[in-house]
């Protein structure tokens, strides 16, 4: 860790890093009323209907798994890191439902950190998400671009930035 208070600088990961994000409970209710705002797909909102559908039951939206998989990254690294926003999200993939009752595991993984060419007081971290239910069954993976801030002491003429 770069400073005291434990925030971590882009200077601070290294490629092979992993970082257990911890773990996440959903329930029907959220798998429901997630899905009445943002999804209303009849497999995600009615029980009934997604008992008939090819899941055979209730599923949450992908979208929402990656709305858990943010909640824990967040928490985890970027509230804890210079972090300076993302240009996007390469790929995502829901390999297999996620279900009422299932309780979901985050882990994140540096694949690459490039310092900036053009701005020296920041690099690019490439990372992949990845979220799996209670039975070691992958739910989500994803590969993503995240900027951080550089330590102002590991390059010349730095001022300081922070979170």
């Amino acid at each position: 860790m770069s400073l005291a208070n434990g925030i971590r600088y882009f200077d601070d990961f290294r490629p092979g890093e992993t970082i257990d994000l911890g773990t996440v409970p959903i329930s029907e209710e959220e798998i429901i009323t997630f899905a009445r705002q943002f999804d209303p797909q009849p497999f995600h909102v009615d029980p009934e209907a997604a008992a008939r559908s090819r899941f055979g039951g209730l599923i949450a939206s992908g979208w929402q798994t990656t709305g858990l998989f943010m909640r824990l990254y967040a928490r985890t690294v970027l509230n804890t890191t210079v972090s300076l926003g993302s240009p996007g999200v390469d790929q995502i993939r829901w390999p297999n439902p996620v279900r009422p009752g299932d309780r979901l595991a985050g882990r994140w993984t540096v694949l690459e950190c490039r310092p900036s060419r053009t701005r020296p007081d920041r690099g690019v971290i490439r990372s992949r998400g990845e979220m799996f239910n209670q039975n070691g069954d992958p739910v989500l993976s994803l590969e993503a671009l995240n900027i951080i801030g550089r330590d102002p002491a590991s390059y010349p003429g730095a001022s300081s930035i922070g979170p």
